[in-house]
Order: C-alpha cells, then sequence, then structure tokens
C-alpha cells in the first residue's frame, strides 16, 4: 500500500481500516494482484475527493455519514477526469467492498452506497479468430523466433491457450511436476485462487515435450517451465509481443491477442456442439452469465454468413 498517499487524504482510524481492508481481499479472498492494485487505487482516488469534498481529510464517522448523493459526486467526478463505464463501475464495487467490510464490523452504516447501481456497461462480444487463424499460430514452423528452443517454447505456450483454454497468465504460472509426460489433464489455478481441471490434448502434450527438450535451462519440477532467454520466468509481455510480430507476419487482425486465443478455444467449442455449463467449467467462469457471451458470437458469425450468401439478406 502507498501508506504516505493514504495518509494525506485519511485520518489514522481510516487507514488502518483501509490496510485491513486490503489485507482481507488479498489473505481471505485471494483476489489477483492485478485486481488489489486497482482497487487500493479507486481507495485512494476516493479519499482524495472525499478530502476536497468534505474540506478534509476524513475518517471513519464521515464514511457512516454519506449520503447516494455524496457517491454520485464522485462517480461524476470520475467521469470528468476521463474514466469510462468499466472504470467507474469498477470503484462504485471497490468503495462497495470497503463500506461493506466495515459495516460487518460495526464501524459504518453502508446504506447509501447500497442504493447505488453501477453503470451500464456496453456489451462487446470477444473477438475470437478463424480455427485456421489460431491453427496457424501455435504451429512451431509459424514462430519468428531464431532460436528453436525459443521457437519451440512460443508454440508450447501459444497450443495451451488455444488448445486449453487458459490465461496466459495461467499458461506461464504451469511447472514441469503440472505437466509430467503422462498427465492426461491439467489443474490449472485461475482467479481468485480457483482451480479446474481441463483435459491435457495429446498435440500440447506433444509441443510441450518439444520445447523441454530444446531448452536449454534445467527445470525443476516446482519451478516455472517456461524460462526466458535468461532462464528466468518467462513473462506474458514476451508472448504479448511475440504475439504482435506473428499477426502481421500472418496477416492477423489486430484482435489476435494471447487472449483471443482463450475467446478463440470457447467460441470453437460452443460452434462443434459443446454446451455451456462444460464451457463454463473449462474456462473456470464463476458464473453462467460470463459464458453466455459465446452464445453471442456464434450468433453474430452465423447472421454474417446468412447476410453474406442469402439473396434476400
Amino acid at each position: 500500500m502507498k501508506r504516505d498517499e493514504f495518509l494525506i487524504h485519511a485520518r489514522p482510524d481510516l487507514l488502518t481500516q483501509a490496510q485491513a481492508w486490503l489485507e482481507h481481499l488479498s489473505c481471505e479472498r485471494r483476489l489477483a494482484g492485478n485486481t488489489l492494485e486497482a482497487y487500493e487505487r479507486d481507495l485512494r482516488q476516493f479519499f482524495a475527493f472525499l478530502t476536497g469534498h468534505l474540506g478534509g481529510a476524513p475518517n471513519l464517522a464521515d464514511l457512516s455519514e454519506l449520503r447516494p448523493a455524496d457517491i454520485r459526486a464522485f462517480l461524476a467526478a470520475r467521469r470528468g477526469d476521463g474514466a469510462g463505464n468499466r472504470t467507474v463501475a469498477r470503484g462504485l464495487a471497490a468503495i462497495r467492498s470497503f463500506l461493506r467490510f466495515l459495516q460487518k464490523q460495526g464501524l459504518v452504516n453502508a446504506a447509501g452506497v447500497n442504493a447505488m447501481r453501477a453503470p451500464r456497461q456496453p456489451k462487446s462480444l470477444p473477438r475470437p479468430m478463424t480455427d485456421t487463424q489460431a491453427l496457424a499460430l501455435t504451429e512451431f514452423d509459424s514462430q519468428l523466433a531464431e532460436e528453436p528452443w525459443v521457437a519451440a517454447r512460443n508454440a508450447a505456450v501459444m497450443t495451451l491457450l488455444y488448445g486449453c483454454g487458459l490465461r496466459i497468465s495461467e499458461a506461464l504460472a504451469l511447472t514441469p511436476f503440472d505437466l509430467t509426460a503422462d498427465r492426461t489433464s491439467l489443474t490449472v489455478t485461475g482467479k481468485g485462487g480457483k482451480t479446474r481441471i481441463v483435459p491435457l490434448l495429446e498435440v500440447a502434450r506433444e509441443a510441450v515435450a518439444d520445447y523441454r527438450r530444446l531448452c536449454p535451462w534445467t527445470l525443476e519440477l516446482d519451478a516455472p517451465l517456461f524460462r526466458g532467454v535468461r532462464g528466468g520466468a518467462l513473462q506474458p509481455a514476451i508472448i504479448q509481443k511475440e504475439m504482435r510480430r506473428m499477426r502481421s507476419a500472418l496477416g492477423l487482425p489486430d484482435s489476435a491477442t494471447p487472449h483471443a486465443l482463450r475467446h478463440s478455444f470457447a467460441t470453437h467449442l460452443l460452434a462443434g456442439g459443446g454446451d455451456l455449463r462444460s464451457i463454463q467449467e473449462l474456462l473456470g467462469h464463476a458464473s453462467l452469465s460470463t459464458t453466455q457471451i459465446y452464445t453471442g458470437v456464434d450468433t453474430a458469425r452465423l447472421l454474417d454468413a446468412y447476410k453474406k450468401a442469402h439473396p434476400r439478406a
């Protein structure tokens, strides 16, 4: 936590509770690091706003007296700073979470924030690749890296993203133990520390085996499987950079990203007859409504095909 920044805009009693809340989110809720950083930033911005809004650094008593109008004023200020709907909604979620945390301890009344509704999010469909595009990204011969072991590494990562529907962070967190030769499935730790089991395709096992055979570094069973050129853990930015290079070389759209391979995994499963519940489990979505967005992708493709092919369209 950036304690000095909190001290400027919060009284000691409020600062202590802010620290306790963040520790609760990290240790008990097990939120991802990026989410924690975003929530911390949102809370700092809220305290800074209240300092100007109330004429001084807020304390716990000030939070108890907050009205919906005060929350709306903060959200309006964030919009005035250029924040979009998603950022504003996340800020409201952070404030709501913090005040509910305080309310459970009997320290404040969170009625004001509980009455607020998050701004509506624009519905945007995932942008998957075609199966031909996705498969091209997983091929060893398509890789642009000059060193064979790096090309094999990149192909293995791409294959896991598309063949298993992994997030890039999940793929790079794997260890050699997770991918021993006789494994037919993977136990993946996703968002919030939740685990799920996904089938490990033969093509994915072979891609990983090719990488391990060529990799010049010693791969301890409990250490990161995928390594950078200096032997350290492979960073997501390297794969993202490689994807941009391949995008140009293969003539792929700007929407072709590592995460688009996960979208492609889900969309192609659905188009092939997979049911939503199974796809939800494979992706590790907490809610079926999150998975249902892929039905919109499939419908959009059908309508597009209809418009292009039907003589009356």
